[in-house]
């Protein structure tokens, strides 16, 4: 069985502020606003989430996918 990360380390490509924010453990976050720079982080292409694009782990679902890539 597979060990979800429900935290993620987000990273604002404007400013670099990071904060802590718990994922969503059924949908795809595809919105986040930085608290420091007020800019509205969207996914990059090819991406799912603000997650997979800024975070220091993929979001639940895509971790989900990944293990179950594994033999």
């Amino acid at each position: 069985m597979a060990t979800i990360i429900w935290e993620s380390q987000l990273t604002c490509p404007v400013c670099g502020a990071t904060t802590v924010e718990t994922m969503p453990a059924n949908a795809c976050q595809f919105f986040h606003t930085c608290a420091a720079c007020e800019t509205q982080l969207r996914p990059q292409p090819g991406d799912c989430c603000v997650f997979c694009s800024f975070g220091s782990v993929p979001c639940p679902p895509v971790q989900l996918m990944q293990h179950s890539d594994q033999p």
